[in-house]
């Protein structure tokens, strides 16, 4: 398979957008602590699932989008990490919950850790909204991009509801 990517310039910096003929395989964080580039994949500017990603997630940043619609690749990940990405694209815009209450919505309490570490292996930074989750005191931990963008990101869907 044949994966093109394009460099969207976003307000918390520069995001890779990743896909094929048929669906959107990533978008990542210039520091992406889980991504590492393929040179075999091919820059395409006119790509159109990327153009849609990049055109949704402008949407999202100018406080016009509360959730995305793109055909995000199937297949990716362990068949509990898909589990949990399940999960994260039903916490709403604007909220949070934490890693313990996550284990328990899929029916794992005890998997908080392993639910951790699934969460910031997702390959859908902002799509599949893995910044909505917080530690049970309020904390930011752990985020791929880095917890300035996941603070940022919050900040963005609570000033876009106008949310104290």
């Amino acid at each position: 398979m044949s994966l093109k990517y394009l460099h969207y310039p976003s307000p918390i910096g520069r995001l890779s957008l990743l896909g094929s003929d048929c669906f959107l395989h990533g978008v990542f964080f210039e520091e992406h602590r889980h991504h590492v580039p393929d040179p075999s994949w091919q820059q395409d500017l006119a790509h159109p699932i990327l153009q849609r990603t990049q055109s949704q997630l402008t949407e999202y940043f100018a406080g016009r989008r509360f959730q995305f619609d793109l055909p995000l690749a199937p297949g990716l990940g362990t068949a509990f990490q898909q589990q949990v990405w399940a999960a994260l694209v039903q916490i709403p815009f604007a909220q949070t919950t934490s890693y313990g209450a996550l284990a328990q919505s899929i029916g794992k309490p005890k998997a908080v850790r392993a639910l951790g570490a699934a969460n910031g292996r997702n390959p859908f930074s902002i799509i599949v909204p893995c910044h909505r989750v917080i530690a049970a005191n309020g904390d930011l931990h752990g985020y791929a991009g880095g917890l300035d963008k996941k603070q940022y990101l919050l900040d963005l869907e609570k000033r876009t509801l106008k949310i104290d």
